[in-house]
């Protein structure tokens, strides 16, 4: 477990409940952290480490979890590839176009699979919803639209070196927490054509440098998409995301889905949720990614969170970062 954060506890947890795996060392350079961790979900052989070469120094693993601040991940994904490891690394990928690259290409190179926790594509009711535009049932794409509104105080960012930093987390609202929504419109709506966003800092000007608030409007391949995310909100609702079709439409609220006949009819599906210690606006779905994870391992099955699968999102992210600098329509090649 590389970092020892709030994540990398339900990380450890999920970790915990999967047969043949172990977690045999914790990483963090504030030493406390990583003990503590190691307390609760590690085991009597379990090590504690300041740093990643010196985990590597000391023994063999199969495996790491990237539970970092964002700049991190690519360069510390490459040297877990480079010692043979499998890479489990909680999103973004990185925070710039030529890192993610780079990093793609090195695990292009390697036998080790890398993945990235874009947990949400695993939630049930998302699932469903990708099968009726997939099949068609609802005719085709319309348009969509994605909002977040969650709720990001001062004591969220009290402490760390690392958040609200443009050099470290690589920006705010969009991709540290709407990336997930993000991701998911990207999976129903296609391939990013275009893109122009705006975003602002309306209530932390004094404590961050990124933004709490975005708004964009997107081409897909698909139809066309608008998008709003914020932490200026006073309360974390479940993320939203509506598409409109030729003959009916879908909703999802969280993990609820709610489909609209032509005629207005309407169905909900809202499926069980299966508690994972987090935070409930998180989703439920980082067991089954993880476990797809270790099933991949083992038998080889595809990876549905790969590098390659999450590009286009990443890319749509940084594009609408640039098109907010810039002040102008970005396009995406293919």
């Amino acid at each position: 477990m590389i970092g020892c954060g709030n994540i990398a506890k339900v990380h450890s947890s999920v970790l915990t409940g999967i047969d043949g795996v172990r977690v045999t060392g914790f990483v963090d350079p504030i030493r406390t952290r990583a003990e503590a961790l190691a307390a609760e979900y590690g085991s009597p052989e379990s090590g504690v480490y300041a740093s990643l070469e010196e985990l590597f120094s000391d023994r063999a693993i199969d495996a790491v979890h990237l539970c970092t601040p964002h700049n991190l991940h690519p360069e510390q994904a490459i040297a877990a590839l480079d010692h043979g490891c499998h890479v489990f690394m909680e999103k973004p990928p990185a925070i710039d176009l030529d890192e993610f690259e780079r990093l793609r290409n090195r695990a292009a190179q390697s036998d080790r699979r890398v993945a990235v926790c874009f947990q949400n594509r695993y939630n049930d009711g998302f699932r469903r919803a990708l099968d009726l535009v997939q099949r068609g049932d609802l005719g085709s794409i319309v348009g969509s639209r994605g909002i977040v509104t969650w709720n990001r105080e001062r004591r969220y960012y009290a402490g760390s070196d690392w958040k609200g930093t443009w050099a470290r987390e690589g920006g705010g609202v969009l991709i540290n927490q709407a990336i997930h929504t993000l991701d998911l419109m990207t999976q129903l709506m296609g391939k990013p054509i275009e893109a122009e966003a705006s975003f602002m800092n309306h209530r932390l000007k004094s404590v961050i440098e990124v933004e709490d608030t975005i708004e964009a409007c997107v081409r897909f391949e698909k139809g066309d998409a608008v998008f709003y995310a914020t932490n200026a909100y006073r309360d974390d609702s479940p993320p939203f995301i509506e598409v409109v079709c030729t003959k009916g439409k879908l909703r999802l609220e969280g993990n609820q889905l709610e489909t609209f006949a032509g005629d207005g009819r309407s169905t909900v599906y809202d499926p069980p949720s299966e508690a994972i210690g987090g935070k409930a606006y998180w989703g439920d779905s980082h067991p089954r990614c993880i476990r797809d994870f270790y099933d991949g391992i083992r038998n080889g099955s595809s990876n549905r969170v790969s590098l390659d699968s999450v590009a286009d999102s990443f890319r749509l992210a940084l594009g609408l970062y640039q098109s907010a600098r810039e002040h102008r329509v970005i396009r995406f090649s293919g």
